[in-house]
């Protein structure tokens, strides 16, 4: 923040990210480029693709959430794919639809008006994506909402965005 001349204040940033190294990282990052925003169960250190770096959030169980960080990743840049991680249909929690985590990011994703759909993949081709060198960033969350992780694709900025 800084004051302007009229004494107002005003944001360097015109969006909710303030993170400096989730910005430097998203700031260097292309179209196709993913990001990964991880729950707390996620083995993040051991699945970085060989370009990606990995932001540890997870304060304590529950802070920071996957909820939080997506809308700040929304308010930075565009994005063209979102994907989740499938649930194996011999998994327990698969017979009981959806995970309630799923609802709120489409909600999020509307509110952002992120044209994406919000696509399960397979647990393993998951893994794959995540292990990839367009993959650029892994923010580990404390989100204990099981089957939380998300993986963007970033788009690309239209003219005067």
């Amino acid at each position: 923040m800084f004051l302007s001349d009229a004494g107002m204040r005003s944001a360097m940033l015109k969006h909710t990210l303030i993170h400096p190294k989730i910005n430097e990282v998203l700031g260097r990052a292309g179209h196709h480029a993913k990001i990964l925003i991880a729950d707390g169960n996620y083995p993040a250190s051991t699945t970085l693709g060989p370009n990606a770096e990995l932001v540890s959030l997870n304060l304590t169980p529950g802070i920071v959430n996957c909820v939080d960080v997506l809308k700040a990743i929304l308010s930075a840049i565009p994005i063209e794919v979102v994907n989740t991680m499938g649930i194996p249909a011999d998994d327990p929690y698969s017979l009981q639809g959806d995970p309630p985590i799923w609802a709120q990011y489409r909600e999020i994703l509307d509110d952002y008006n992120v044209s994406a759909k919000l696509t399960p993949i397979p647990k393993w081709d998951f893994y794959n994506a995540v292990a990839s060198r367009e993959h650029v960033l892994t923010i580990q969350t404390a989100e204990q909402a099981l089957w939380a992780n998300i993986l963007l694709s970033v788009g690309v900025r239209k003219v005067g965005e």
